[in-house]
């Protein structure tokens, strides 16, 4: 059995997660602790206070009685705004405090991004432009070019959960460039997981969202790979028989 631990701020799209469970298999099983999210709004002070070390490390505790082989901060923009170096920092501190290998959603988009071989990417970010940018950014820290980028200008994540399938693809669409050999949908508050193939058959490229990132950041950590095209492109990388 390999067990995966999430920590997820607050409550918008965490049922994407028992989701991915049912998709992976038997021998995964899935942890989820949420997170105080203290204020709820994607700004970036509010941001910074709510990947803070001491509301992460309160949730950890339950992941280390699971039996968790890896832990993953399933927070997009409350890692990204702490600059490339200062999520780093959050996820050793994580690390540590879990006593497992441990990552972020966004660091988990840039490995995705190189995994799929997509270097120039397009980003449909529901942030307002000032988060979304520092998300670019980010990714060009990872040697991940973004050659396109829209955003809806949300400020907080409940309403991003409340986002549909009509809404996600808006988004979507909205996002695709010529240039880009993905795009990327980074907000763990929009349910994704069950729109995958649709969205990727509709733009005709890979999509990566955060909440499917995050999970595929978790098996590799655990050093698990796992064939499951219902979550995308990116969990087709592996043979379909494994051992």
């Amino acid at each position: 059995m390999t067990a995966l631990g999430f920590l997820y701020p607050g409550h918008a799209a965490e049922d994407d997660y028992p989701r991915a469970e049912q998709l992976l298999g038997s021998d995964i099983r899935v942890d989820l602790v949420h997170t105080d999210i203290g204020e709820d709004a994607h700004r970036v002070d509010a941001l910074l206070a709510m990947g803070d070390a001491d509301r992460l490390a309160a949730g950890v505790g339950e992941l280390r009685r699971a039996g968790v082989d890896a832990v993953v901060w399933a927070c997009t923009s409350g890692s990204f705004v702490r600059g490339w170096e200062g999520a780093q920092e959050q996820v050793r501190a994580l690390a540590r405090t879990a006593g497992t290998p441990a990552s972020s959603t966004s660091f988990a988009f840039v490995h995705a991004a190189r995994e799929i071989g997509a270097r120039r990417v397009a980003v449909g970010a529901t942030y307002p432009d000032d988060v979304a940018a520092l998300f670019a950014d980010f990714l060009a820290t990872g040697s991940v070019t973004v050659t396109g980028m829209t955003s809806s200008g949300i400020i907080t994540a409940a309403e991003v959960g409340t986002w549909g399938e009509a809404e996600l693809f808006a988004l979507a669409r909205a996002a695709d460039h010529p240039d880009a050999r993905a795009v990327l949908l980074p907000d763990t508050a929009l349910h994704t997981l069950a729109h995958l193939p649709a969205l990727e058959k509709e733009l005709g490229k890979p999509v990566l969202t955060a909440n499917q990132v995050t999970v595929w950041e978790a098996l590799r950590l655990a050093d698990r790979r796992v064939n499951a095209p219902s979550l995308g492109a990116l969990f087709t990388r592996e043979p379909i028989v494994q051992v």
